[in-house]
């Protein structure tokens, strides 16, 4: 037997293994079991008005409905991770969403992107899930019946 088809076949079975690890980071909220109102809002630009905007969506929909009766998850990829970074001006508003029961996730992908451009990796708040690929989670969000939203 030569090698190639032994590391081709040790290939498979490590994205075999891979494949249920990577679909366990883009489950839905499990937290909101009673929820009536599922929401994901996608931020994907670094722009404060944009990221503001969001913020008082969120917190819209968290006074209007029973915060058990809502699931609201943001989902920041891209240039939106800002929002996400320490430093943010709206961090102490993000960290509050999430006292209340929102979700606020992180992409993965971007934050890789940007440590192999810059060769440091950028620093994001605890409140932030980190989710591997922003945009998939979005999808399998709203597969699962929430609606997107993108103020």
């Amino acid at each position: 037997m030569t090698r190639r088809p032994v590391i081709a076949a040790l290939c498979l079975a490590a994205l075999a293994l891979a494949a249920p690890l990577a679909r366990a980071q883009l489950a839905p909220l499990q937290d909101k079991p009673f929820a009536e109102h599922k929401i994901v809002l996608q931020l994907s630009d670094n722009d404060p008005r944009k990221q503001g905007l969001v913020i008082s969506v969120a917190n819209n929909l968290m006074k209007h409905y029973d915060p058990d009766k809502v699931a609201v998850e943001i989902v920041a990829f891209g240039p939106g991770i800002e929002l996400l970074k320490p430093d943010n001006a709206n961090r102490k508003l993000v960290e509050s969403l999430v006292a209340q029961g929102a979700r606020v996730d992180i992409c993965l992908n971007t934050v890789d992107t940007i440590e192999r451009d810059t060769g440091k990796r950028p620093d994001y708040i605890a409140a932030a899930t980190p989710v591997q690929v922003g945009v998939a989670q979005i999808l399998i969000l709203t597969e699962n019946g929430y609606t997107l939203v993108r103020p």
